[in-house]
């Protein structure tokens, strides 16, 4: 009887055992990532391809890169800075409350990250956040008002200054935005603060990312005030500092969730293209360009916002193209002004790492890389981009922008795009006989007037 009951009672807890014996994880186990996560870890096969784009050279922000050695001197900057954003408040029992604030809201701000803070570090999570927001807000301030910038070690020295610049985008390196909007809005003095939100001081700190935002033109500061006359500034007030005027230029930008999504968002136009499926593969362009496509540059457009004009109209007059008169009725590919530095390839890999994590059903940047990659395999496909200024590159050559372009979609997966019409409608044109006779009957016999 002892031996039945036993051989039954294991055949009820056998499936249940052999589980846990196999798995060997605990019942309450935790989901690998919060629906509130939108800070990651690159993934390792991005990461192989270019360990450095992705890592910060001089101060780390967030609990991803919290206590390497690397980082210890600009650990000593961050309290400076605390100690200057200390003397600047009015009302110290704020920042108190701001402490108050997020201890509140601890597990939200953790379940921003993809990997969770070991507690047993010498700095505790949330001094580690207070600490960083603080030393960004203090950073943005300054950035806003040139006469505190003096004597000041990161603003006296451009390298320095924009290897900052340059770390506080990366992905890795984040804090969740609404943190640091609560500081503002809460515990900044009103008479310090030269915006309404905290997202228009961030965007100030970060426009030279900003494609619309020409390199002379710049937000009025109270310096400005001295030395224009009062209807200059309030024209140029009105013109940055009213969402109403300014609401084109502001609206991508106000819901990023972070610096890494306020970039990116800074490079979306304003109705990205229906997403479809990924077509055939596109020519490069100087096979597109001997089919009679010709590219022309735009300004003042998002970076993403590439347009094939085609005078649908005048389509009969396209033949006339080969003649150097009639240029205006060739099928044109608009694409905004593309500048390469140092820089650019450290963002765009961010970019794309941040997409692939957290909107891979929206890989808008994706694609707009995917699109160049495809136009450049070569250096002459670069030159002719050169020539037709839609790109404008600090690199040593052509080849070494060729190979930084080719590298970039490396272990990236989509399989749709937002260029789906545009890509479909140049291949058509390619694969057009009497357009390619007509481009190559102007190349021959009409290069010249």
């Amino acid at each position: 009887m002892e031996s039945e009951s036993s051989d039954t009672s294991d055949k009820i807890a056998g499936p249940e055992s052999l589980y846990h014996r196999i798995i060997n994880i605990p019942e309450n186990i935790v989901p690998a990532l919060h629906h509130e996560c939108c800070i990651y870890k690159v993934p390792v096969n991005l990461r192989q391809v270019k360990e450095k784009a992705y890592t910060p050279t001089l101060i780390s922000i967030g609990p991803l890169h919290h206590g390497k050695e690397e980082f210890a001197r600009m650990e000593k900057q961050k309290q400076r800075y605390f100690s200057f954003f200390w003397e600047r408040l009015s009302n110290k029992q704020a920042l108190l409350k701001y402490e108050g604030y997020l201890r509140q809201n601890e597990h939200k701000v953790r379940s921003c990250y993809s990997e969770k803070y070991d507690d047993n570090k010498k700095t505790g999570f949330l001094d580690m956040i207070l600490l960083d927001a603080v030393f960004i807000m203090e950073l943005f301030l300054r950035k806003s008002d040139k006469s505190e910038q003096v004597n000041d070690y990161i603003f006296t020295q451009p390298r320095i200054r924009k290897i900052i610049q340059r770390d506080l985008l990366l992905l890795e390196n984040q804090l969740p935005i609404f943190v640091l909007q609560e500081l503002y809005e809460t515990v900044v003095p009103q008479e310090k603060k030269r915006h309404d939100k905290f997202h228009h001081l961030a965007h100030k700190y970060f426009e030279s990312f900003d494609p619309l935002k020409s390199p002379n033109e710049s937000a009025p500061t109270s310096g400005d005030t001295k030395q224009k006359g009062t209807g200059s500034f309030c024209e140029l007030l009105t013109k940055y500092n009213d969402p109403q005027k300014n609401n084109e230029n502001w609206k991508n930008w106000e819901g990023s969730i972070h610096f890494t999504d306020l970039i990116r968002n800074l490079h979306l136009p304003k109705k990205p293209g229906d997403l479809g499926p990924s077509p055939s593969v596109l020519r490069n362009a100087v096979k597109l360009n001997e089919a009679g496509i010709s590219f022309e540059k735009l300004t003042d457009r998002r970076l993403l916002d590439i347009n094939l004009q085609k005078k649908r109209p005048f389509s009969y007059f396209l033949r006339l193209s080969c003649l150097p008169y009639f240029n205006c009725f060739k099928a044109r590919l608009q694409i905004p002004l593309l500048k390469v530095n140092h820089t650019t390839e450290c963002v765009l890999r961010n970019l794309i790492a941040f997409e692939q994590c957290h909107y891979p059903d929206s890989p808008y940047i994706c694609n707009y890389v995917s699109l160049i990659d495809s136009l450049i395999h070569t250096t002459d496909d670069v030159e002719l981009l050169v020539e037709t200024q839609v790109i404008v590159h600090e690199l040593g050559s052509h080849k070494e922008l060729a190979t930084l372009v080719n590298g970039l979609c490396k272990h990236v997966v989509t399989d749709s795009t937002c260029y789906s019409q545009i890509i479909v409608d140049l291949n058509q044109h390619y694969q057009n006989l009497w357009n390619r006779t007509m481009a190559a009957l102007r190349l021959v016999y009409f290069r010249d007037p």
